[in-house]
């Protein structure tokens, strides 16, 4: 399985915005330049292990926060993403996403099977 950096860059630009650091001030906060801030959200600069660490601290989340899709434990942090997602949802909306995830996931099962 090949690790999606644009995935991994869009999660850390998701973070710095609701952090309210724009791309200037996050890259001054991880001692790094503006330019290579803007190659790692855009996924086309893999930053380095201790750009990563400090990218962590500075935007104070976890590992898997980032790279949720990349590892099996993240699922605890997309479970809470979900419950956070509709959280704000009134009971039909709630339900509409629900049959929909359902019926996403049988569709997604079905389809694996086939393959």
């Amino acid at each position: 399985m090949a690790i999606d950096y644009a995935d991994i860059g869009q999660r850390i630009k998701q973070k710095r915005i609701e952090r309210g650091f724009t791309q200037e001030t996050l890259s001054e906060l991880i001692g790094i330049g503006p330019s290579h801030m803007s190659h790692i959200e855009g996924g086309t600069t893999v930053p380095s292990f201790e750009v990563f660490v400090t990218l962590l601290n500075v935007l104070d989340c976890s590992a898997d926060e980032l790279l949720c899709r990349e590892i099996k434990a993240g699922k605890p942090v997309c479970d809470n993403w979900l419950t956070t997602l509709i959280e704000d949802c009134d009971p039909t909306e709630t339900k509409i996403l629900s049959d929909t995830l359902i019926c996403l996931k049988a569709s997604l099962r079905k389809n694996k099977t086939t393959e």
